[in-house]
Formats: structure tokens, C-alpha cells, sequence
């Protein structure tokens, strides 16, 4: 890696999305380990400073620090790829796809990668709609925006007379919801960074769901590790959270959310193709779970996005696992 030490990295973090906060509080974990780690590194809010008029021959690479609107969904990655600048994370198109949950949905239910049936509701549709739909989908159900994170806007629905208030919240995100089946049980992630799986994590709250509180604010919430789930189940939750990404063709890191139902079978609720780098974040813990810490983790992000990258080998400890490439 000694090529990259003096790489100039513009760290991109903030923006104007619902998730400015946390965003803001990655940036400065990611700008603050690369420094540590003896990169060139300079942050930009695009809030501020407008991204399509910044010189990039400053720049060698461009961390995507960025959550929600103008991070994930395909906007800045389609705008730096116009500029010619290398960035983490995947690229404009899978973004656009993993950001949007139906089409995401949509494209596990090709690849045969387990996803629990949905319905789209629009925010003008009318009552007798909205009845058809959650006849179908059936109680209990979940309702989320199609385009959004952090669980913003989520709620689990177990009756109709909660219905209405869940799809106005909802509409307060955004303008499509997805009407998804609930599947009751255990909550699980597993993060990748290409073709390295990171130990998958039980998630274990006293709220309702892993909402944002749950996320960001409750210290009550558990990340496990170690559980008394068989290594086969574990496994098949490490295996399906692969097929999601090679689905949609993700790069770099990624983090995929998951249910395991009462018959321990497992369920992608979708894929975050900008993980958090917050001290809640899953992927970091996953990473040091293996024996990377947090600065090598940036900088494997850093290698990763690179032009003919090599995973650096002296980051990658002996159990590391390998599970073929997650690109198509």
C-alpha cells in the first residue's frame, strides 16, 4: 500500500438527505483514521460546496461518506464517474437499484435470492386501494419508503386502524411506500468488502424494530456475534447475504440486512451500499470482529476503489473469508 500513503482523498460527507447527521459523523471517523494513516485527506459537504464545480486534479480518489439522497442513490457516483475520479463503493448504476427497495426486490425475486413479498402504495392512491393491498400482503406487515435509510419513515403494521398513520409517515420520506410482508424473528447483518464476507451480526433490541434509535441512540441495543444459532444456520445467512450482492453487482463495501424467520430460514430486506461509520456501525464492528481495525478498514475502501485493485494482503487476517467475487 505505500504506493497510496500520500493518495489525496476527498472525504464526502453531509449533504442535505435525512441522514445528514450521521453522515456528518462518518466523514469525520473516515477523514480523521486516513489522515492517521498518512493520506492527503480533505472534506467536502455538498451542502456547501457544489461537487460539479470542485478542480478534482486535487484529488486521487473520493470516499462516499454520503447517506441517503445524493450518497446512495446514484447521483454522486454518477457525477464523479463524469469527472473521471475514482470512488468507494459501487457504482451509479447498483446504487440507483439498491437504493430503490422494490427495485431491489425485484431483482432478488429474478436471481432467486429469498425477499419477502411486497406491494407498492403510491401517495395518491385512494382508501380501497390501499384495502386491496394490505388484503394481499396480510397482517402483520411492514411499511417503508421505497427510497430512504436508517429505518426512517418504518413502521410494522398489525391492524388495520393503524394502516393510515403508518403511510403518512411514511409519505413524509417519500412518495412510494413498499407494503411488505413481515417476517417475525431474528435481525441480522453481514458486511462485505468485494468478495471478503465480514462474521455476520445477531441484533438484538428492546424497541420494536432496529429503528433509528435503535441505530444511533439506544446503547441498550446488542450486537452478537457469538450465539447459539448452529454454524449451518449462520452459514446460509452468510450465503444468502452473498447472492443479494452478486444480484445486484455491489462493489467495495456493502452491507446486507436480513430476518430470520421461525424456521430459521433467512430473508434480504436489502442491501446499504454507503454502510455507516459511526461508533454504532455494524460493518466497523464486523471488521474488528475479524482483526481489522477501523483505519484498515478505510483504507481497504480506499485500495478497493482504485484502479486495478488488489486487495492489500497484509489487512487480511487468516480466517478471513472468501467467497468469490460479488460482482457480476
Amino acid at each position: 500500500m505505500a504506493e497510496h500513503r500520500k493518495a489525496r482523498v476527498a472525504v464526502l460527507a453531509g449533504g442535505d438527505s435525512d441522514e445528514r447527521v450521521i453522515s456528518l459523523k462518518s466523514g469525520a471517523a473516515v477523514h480523521k483514521a486516513l489522515s492517521a494513516r498518512g493520506f492527503s485527506a480533505l472534506s467536502l459537504d455538498p451542502s456547501i460546496v457544489d461537487l460539479a464545480g470542485v478542480d478534482w486534479c486535487h484529488f486521487d480518489v473520493a470516499f462516499i461518506a454520503l447517506h441517503g439522497r445524493f450518497g446512495e442513490d446514484g447521483q454522486v457516483q454518477q457525477l464523479l464517474s463524469n469527472v473521471g475520479i475514482p470512488y468507494t463503493g459501487s457504482d451509479a448504476r447498483v446504487s440507483r437499484l439498491a437504493f430503490s427497495k422494490s427495485a431491489s426486490k425485484e431483482r432478488f425475486l429474478k436471481s432467486g435470492v429469498p425477499t419477502p413479498r411486497y406491494l407498492l402504495v403510491h401517495d395518491d392512491r385512494d382508501t380501497q386501494h390501499i384495502q386491496r393491498v394490505v388484503e394481499q400482503i396480510g397482517f402483520p406487515l411492514v411499511v417503508k419508503p421505497d427510497c430512504q435509510g436508517s429505518s426512517l419513515g418504518i413502521s410494522i403494521v398489525r391492524s388495520y386502524k393503524e394502516v393510515l398513520a403508518a403511510l403518512n409517515l411514511c409519505f413524509q420520506y417519500d412518495r412510494v411506500a413498499v407494503v411488505e410482508e413481515a417476517v417475525l424473528g431474528t435481525e441480522w447483518t453481514v458486511g462485505f468488502l468485494d468478495d471478503l464476507a465480514l462474521p455476520a451480526i445477531r441484533i438484538e433490541t428492546e424497541r420494536e424494530f432496529f429503528d433509528w434509535h435503535a441505530k444511533y441512540d439506544d446503547d441498550q441495543t446488542q450486537y452478537l456475534f457469538e450465539s447459539d444459532f448452529p454454524s449451518s444456520v449462520v452459514s446460509s445467512i452468510e450465503a444468502t447475504a452473498h447472492r443479494a450482492c452478486r444480484a445486484l453487482g455491489t462493489r467495495g463495501l456493502a452491507r446486507v440486512d436480513l430476518r430470520l424467520d421461525q424456521a430459521r430460514r433467512p430473508w434480504v430486506l436489502e442491501i446499504n451500499t454507503v454502510p455507516g461509520f459511526t461508533n454504532h456501525s455494524l460493518v466497523p464492528k464486523a471488521a474488528a470482529k475479524m482483526g481489522i481495525e477501523f483505519g484498515e478498514l478505510c483504507e481497504h475502501a480506499i485500495f478497493a476503489a482504485l484502479p486495478n485493485r488488489i486487495l492489500p494482503p497484509h489487512i487480511l487476517p487468516k480466517t478471513a473469508i472468501r467467497r468469490g467475487s460479488v460482482r457480476e
